[in-house]
């Protein structure tokens, strides 16, 4: 059985195994300034040369005792220093290979996409992919196959409906990473994180109580959510959808967040509600369509009807999928605004 060294717990290796652990962060021990401890002169007393460092006024004086510091202290199995770590030859040739690698980076993604631009065909050519047949089967087969009257929507929702999913993930995505970076949680966070919280929940820096803005939204809001609504009901029939009249209602929420504040709109729309309205939505989109291709793939009735194109209930899967999608993008764009202003929903 081999035997550890004596300076394992100062060694390269120890800190990079403790970082992978998590039991230290070597990013946030670099952020902040720790003063090295040295050992007294006899007294039971011990020395902190940072602090005299920076009595002395100098931050050379600092770098120069914080270097004494571990010397002195390497012997007794000390931590090094973390100005002393970032400034190690490893870390120094990481930093070049990283500046490198970026640069490639970017010059490999302006070839590909500067060689996808010439190979791209000339415009007006016969046999171009928006001459083939595809097009001529959305605009003659379009009423027949999917009972849409609007063939966008049947395009978009019907035959491309993979891809309005992976758009709507999108969006889902993009509000998780806001959320990540933006949310202020102050259940953890210490008397500070409260504070500020606090002076961002509700319209600090605006007329509290304006009574023009709030009778304002009394009135528009109704109208607003209606039509929002009457777009999504009618995107087979007519031009509209789950995209425009999602944010439509997401402009109707927002109007009446700015009158009347966090307080009144918690009590009907919540960070919970959200969740849950985003994932239903989500997954009943993703498990009718998963049912509609499997069927259309293998040639099998679906069972779905078609209803009578023109009526609202026609269509088979349209008009539940562009509620599906007109709820994401409602909740996505609420989602964007509070955290952007608040910090939280």
């Amino acid at each position: 059985m081999s035997r550890r060294r004596d300076d394992y717990e100062s060694s390269w290796w120890r800190r990079f195994k403790s970082w992978v652990d998590g039991e230290t962060d070597l990013l946030a021990e670099g952020m902040e300034i720790r003063i090295p401890q040295v050992p007294g002169d006899g007294n039971g007393e011990t020395k902190q040369p940072g602090s005299q460092a920076r009595q002395a006024g100098t931050d050379g004086e600092t770098r120069q005792l914080g270097s004494q510091a571990y010397q002195a202290g390497a012997d007794d199995g000390k931590d090094r220093p973390p100005h002393l770590f970032y400034e190690s030859r490893g870390i120094r040739w990481f930093r070049r290979f990283y500046q490198v690698m970026s640069v490639l980076l970017c010059l490999s993604i302006i070839f590909v996409l500067l060689w996808t631009i010439a190979c791209l065909p000339a415009i007006g050519n016969a046999g171009n992919p928006d001459n083939n047949e595809v097009s001529a089967r959305y605009i003659e087969k379009g009423l027949q196959e999917t009972g849409a009257v609007n063939i966008v929507t049947g395009m978009i929702l019907d035959y491309r409906a993979f891809d309005t999913f992976g758009e709507s993930c999108v969006l889902f995505i993009a509000s998780c990473c806001v959320l990540v970076l933006l949310r202020i949680d102050a259940k953890d966070g210490d008397i500070q994180t409260r504070k500020r919280l606090e002076m961002a929940d509700d319209r600090r820096f605006e007329p509290k109580e304006d009574i023009i803005l709030q009778k304002c939204a009394c009135v528009l809001v109704p109208l607003i959510l209606v039509f929002g609504i009457y777009i999504v009901l009618n995107g087979h029939l007519s031009p509209g959808g789950g995209f425009s009249g999602g944010a439509v209602l997401g402009s109707g929420l927002i109007l009446y967040l700015n009158a009347f504040g966090f307080q009144k709109t918690e009590r009907f729309f919540t960070e919970k509600i959200y969740r849950r309205i985003t994932l239903c939505a989500l997954t009943f989109y993703c498990m009718a369509k998963s049912y509609s291709f499997f069927t259309g793939a293998n040639h099998l009735k679906s069972g779905i009807p078609l209803g009578t194109p023109g009526t609202i209930l026609s269509s088979g899967l349209i008009l539940p999928l562009n509620i599906c999608v007109g709820l994401v993008v409602a909740c996505t764009m609420y989602a964007f605004y509070a955290l952007f202003r608040k910090g939280g929903m």
